[in-house]
């Protein structure tokens, strides 16, 4: 009778033993998750294994025992967003799995392989991001040609500042008159012009580095400014149309 008892509270205690789920919090949308079904229970035999295809809503991709031979390893993958529910399961032994509530997200990065499958009401897709990066290509003609106009327009710039300067010049020379402020001007304008066409050494050059340089009719231009300025009359001012051609301009 005692022997009878215990087998009895045996069998209440085998039929009482319930397998555990090891699971995450959350399950990511479409990707592949393992869970664990164990029995925790020493004095249980090992689980059986599951043998269908889905569990709930969640797709069996494998299974694997675990190491200690207590139960399996389970490989899912959601594709309903929201929560997951498996069901209690019957392993055919009298023992049957706890229901499994796991949540399911659905956050899903721009471009992942299940974007835009499944979701529903509360599925907020990614926006799409401008491309940037190749609308920029389309500047690079513009950019090319505001390279060459500003290029041409720097290695045109002496050639401007020298015709600027010949334009300043021929409107002082001759002077007009022998006042000093007339006589500066045109010797102003004149060092100008020398400086875009010769060099800036030009500005200090005096007639002896003037006829050193073949140019003769500039010597006799400064020697006819000083000459101004005392009141002399010769040398006379040399005409504009000679000191053009002595630095190989155009009349």
């Amino acid at each position: 009778m005692k022997a009878l008892g215990l087998l009895l509270a045996s069998a209440a205690v085998s039929l009482a033993a319930t397998p555990v789920w090891q699971a995450p919090a959350m399950l990511p949308f479409g990707q592949l998750v393992v869970l664990e079904l164990r029995e925790d229970d020493p004095r249980q035999p090992p689980l059986p294994r599951p043998g269908d295809e889905k569990l709930g809503p969640l797709f069996l991709r494998s299974v694997e025992a675990l190491p200690d031979g207590r139960g399996w390893k389970l490989t899912v993958q959601a594709f309903t967003p929201g929560t997951a529910v498996v069901p209690a399961m019957d392993l055919g032994d009298g023992r049957r799995t706890p229901e499994l509530r796991v949540k399911v997200d659905r956050s899903i990065p721009f471009g992942a392989p299940w974007m835009g499958v499944g979701g529903g009401r509360e599925d907020e897709l990614p926006e799409i991001p401008f491309p940037y990066g190749w609308a920029s290509l389309l500047l690079l003609p513009f950019v090319l040609l505001g390279y060459h106009l500003i290029r041409r327009w720097r290695r045109n710039s002496g050639k401007r500042r020298q015709k600027k300067a010949k334009a300043a010049f021929a409107k002082t020379w001759p002077p007009p008159s022998k006042q000093r402020g007339d006589l500066d001007a045109a010797h102003a304008a004149g060092r100008e012009w020398l400086a875009t066409v010769v060099g800036d050494e030009a500005r200090s050059w005096g007639p002896k580095e003037f006829r050193a340089q073949s140019l003769d009719p500039w010597a006799t231009w400064i020697e006819s400014l000083d000459a101004a300025r005392f009141g002399r009359a010769t040398p006379a001012f040399p005409p504009l149309l000679e000191l053009k051609r002595s630095l190989g301009g155009q009349p």
